[in-house]
C-alpha cells in the first residue's frame, strides 16, 4: 500500500484520480487558478503541476534538432525553448496554486525536470513526485527525487523494461519503495489502439509495483479499461475548453469529461469485487423468478402427469425443471389446481 498525503493508493481502494494542469492555464494565474477549482468540483484527487523554465529543460536556440518539423507533431514549427517557455509554470505561482488546491481538499504535486526544481519543490513540501516520459531514464533526477523519501509516480512512455528496471531499482537503492508505474503512450493524442493495456498486469508482476495509467487518449473509455485491469492511478490532462487552445488543450480533458473519468472509473473499480460463483446477497430475491414446473390444469388425486398439465414456467417455488422428463407420466396423489408448484408431495 502506498500512501500520498491522507489518500491510500491500492486496489482495495478506488482509483486515484490526477489532474494535470500542464501549461493549459494559458500563462494566466487567474486561469491556473480557476482551473484547481474545476478540479475539485470534478472530483479528482490530486493537482499535477510541471516545474521547469525554458533554461532548465532546454537550450535557446531554434535551428536543428531544437526546431520541431515533424507533421505528426502537435507542436510542428515551434523551437523546443519557445515551446516550453509558452507552457512552463511559473515558479512563483506555484505556492498560490498549491495553497488554492488544498484549500479545496486536492493533493498537489510536481513533475519536477531537474535538480533544481526538485529542491525548489521540497520547500512546498509536496506530498510525492511525478517523473515524466521524457525523464524515466534521467538517473541522477530519478535518484535526487527518490532520496526525499516520497512517494515517486514514473510515467513509462517509450521506456523498455530494462529501462524500467534500472528506474526502479534506483529509486529502491535509496531506501525508497514508494512506487507507482503509470502504463504511457507518449503520442498526443494517443489512440486506444497504441495503447497496449493488456501491459498493466504485467508490469504490475514484473516490478511488484503499484500500477496505473497515465492517458493520452480522448474520451474516458481506455481510463475505464485500465481500471479493470489493475490500474489504481488514472492521470489525465485537462482544460476549462480545448475551444479555448493552450499548449495540450487538443487531447485534454474539459470539466465535465473530468467529473465522467471520476464516476465511470469508480464504478469499474466497484464493479471488479471478487471471484465469485451463485447468487449475490442482491441476487437472491431474484430466484424467485427462475422458471419451474407448475400445475397447468385443475387435477384430481389419481390423475396422470402430462406434458398437457404440466408446465415449466415462471416463477421459481416448483420443482426444477431439470426433472420434467422425471414426473410425467407419475400419478399424483392429492387435488391440485391449476397455478400450484409441483413439489415431490403430489407424486406417489
Amino acid at each position: 500500500m502506498i500512501k500520498i498525503g491522507n489518500r491510500e493508493i491500492g486496489r482495495h481502494t478506488k482509483p486515484f484520480i490526477i489532474a494535470e494542469m500542464s501549461g493549459n492555464h494559458n500563462q494566466s494565474l487567474e486561469r491556473a487558478l480557476r482551473l484547481v477549482e474545476l478540479a475539485a468540483e470534478a472530483g479528482v484527487d490530486a493537482l499535477k503541476l510541471q516545474t521547469y523554465t525554458p533554461d532548465t529543460i532546454t537550450l535557446d536556440v531554434h535551428t536543428g534538432e531544437f526546431f520541431i518539423t515533424n507533421d505528426a507533431n502537435l507542436w510542428k514549427g515551434q523551437s523546443l525553448y519557445n515551446l516550453y517557455k509558452e507552457a512552463y509554470t511559473p515558479w512563483e505561482w506555484h505556492k498560490q496554486i498549491f495553497d488554492k488546491a488544498k484549500e479545496l481538499g486536492l493533493l498537489a504535486f510536481s513533475s519536477p525536470f531537474d535538480e533544481t526544481a526538485v529542491d525548489f519543490l521540497e520547500t512546498l513540501d509536496v506530498p510525492a513526485y511525478k517523473i515524466a516520459s521524457f525523464e524515466n531514464v534521467d538517473i541522477p533526477l530519478i535518484r535526487k527525487v527518490a532520496r526525499t523519501g516520497k512517494p515517486i509516480i514514473i510515467s513509462t512512455g517509450m521506456a523498455t523494461a530494462a529501462e524500467l528496471d534500472e528506474a526502479v531499482r534506483t529509486v529502491r537503492e535509496e531506501g525508497n519503495d514508494q512506487i507507482i508505474l503509470l502504463k504511457c503512450t507518449s503520442t498526443y493524442p494517443a489512440s486506444p489502439s497504441n495503447t497496449n493495456l493488456a501491459t498493466i498486469p504485467h508490469m504490475r508482476d514484473l516490478f511488484g509495483t503499484e500500477v496505473g495509467l497515465s492517458d493520452h487518449t480522448m474520451g474516458v473509455g481506455v481510463s475505464v479499461a485500465a481500471v479493470t485491469l489493475g490500474a489504481t492511478v488514472i492521470e489525465k490532462h485537462f482544460t476549462t475548453s480545448r475551444a479555448e487552445g493552450g499548449v495540450d488543450s487538443a487531447f485534454s480533458m474539459e470539466p465535465h469529461e473530468l467529473k465522467m473519468l471520476v464516476e465511470e472509473t469508480e464504478r469499474a473499480w466497484q464493479s471488479l469485487g471478487q471471484i465469485k460463483y451463485g447468487p449475490t446477497k442482491a441476487e437472491e430475491a431474484s430466484l424467485e423468478h427462475r422458471r419451474s414446473l407448475y400445475i397447468a390444469a385443475d387435477l384430481k388425486a389419481g390423475d396422470v402427469l402430462t406434458k398437457e398439465n404440466v408446465r415449466d414456467v415462471r416463477p421459481g417455488l416448483g420443482l426444477p425443471t431439470k426433472y420434467y422428463d422425471l414426473v410425467i407420466g407419475k400419478t399424483i396423489k392429492k387435488d391440485a389446481s391449476k397455478g400450484t408448484p409441483l413439489s415431490w408431495d403430489y407424486l406417489l
